[in-house]
């Protein structure tokens, strides 16, 4: 079974790569700026900006799975645009599609959010990723739109890099004690996706963590993890500053979580300290 891993040279892309390589797969990704390290993988340069780039991407790997790892943060025309392409092409190819999408589709205005809720953004980012929610559906009705939430690693995430910035006092900021989420981990992650894949589920699944935390106490947790002094974590209200997001947005992923063999561990869970 041939696999295009569409953001391969990225965090969450990388450790799909990984997984579907030592699942045995024949495995292709693509890159927007460089390729990744990972061998026994056909690297691709994609612009999901262009049509012509998509569709010779996908004739050239012809994939039984394409997943969609892909970001283009605000970018309309990357992360609005450029999956419906990417889901036109699959539906052509007949390939099945997974869509990574985000919990930035959601307002934080309901007290959970499952599989079916609508989207209601209130960020240009969370406008982009509805779009292509509804567009990958429309022309490719047989895939998957994932929403997940903070996505965590051993070390390598952003926010984790965030944490030993701030600890260190080498990076300005806060943690805010108001902006709730539901972290899941990368390696959970990218099997929940990989297991989808390998099915025939259609339409909307949450993959988030079975935990919901603030961005304080999901940094506390990295702390005392990676050996740091939690107490040097700044804290601060999203509600007073003048960031742009939703507040508290707990992704319901339990209907999803029950058609998985994988397990959406919570925090407490995967950023346990070792013994």
């Amino acid at each position: 079974m041939t696999v295009l891993i569409v953001g391969g040279s990225g965090f969450l892309g990388a450790e799909l790569v990984r997984q579907s390589v030592a699942a045995g797969h024949t495995t292709a990704a693509t890159f927007a700026t460089r390729p990744g390290s990972a061998r026994a993988v056909a690297w691709h340069a994609l612009d999901l900006r262009n049509p012509v780039s998509v569709d010779a991407v996908v004739a050239e790997v012809s994939p039984r799975i394409i997943v969609n790892a892909s970001s283009g943060k605000a970018d309309w025309k990357v992360t609005a645009e450029g999956p419906i392409r990417l889901a036109m092409a699959a539906a052509n190819s007949g390939s099945r599609m997974i869509h990574v999408s985000s919990d930035a589709v959601f307002s934080g205005t309901h007290p959970n959010y499952d599989e079916c809720c609508l989207p209601d953004p209130i960020t240009p980012y969370g406008a982009a990723k509805a779009a292509a929610e509804t567009g990958v559906l429309l022309v490719h009705p047989e895939a998957v739109v994932a929403r997940t939430s903070l996505i965590i690693g051993d070390g390598q995430s952003e926010h984790e890099r965030a944490i030993h910035g701030l600890a260190a006092g080498t990076r300005a900021g806060v943690l805010f004690t108001d902006d709730i989420r539901c972290p899941v981990h990368f390696a959970d992650l990218a099997s929940a996706l990989l297991e989808l894949a390998s099915g025939n589920a259609a339409g909307i699944a949450h993959l988030g963590g079975n935990e919901a935390l603030s961005r304080h106490e999901l940094g506390i947790l990295i702390a005392r993890r990676d050996g740091l002094d939690d107490s040097k974590l700044p804290t601060g209200l999203r509600a007073d500053s003048t960031l742009p997001g939703a507040l508290d947005v707990r992704l319901d992923s339990r209907a999803t979580q029950r058609t998985l063999r994988t397990t959406l561990r919570g925090a407490h869970q995967f950023l346990a300290p070792a013994t």
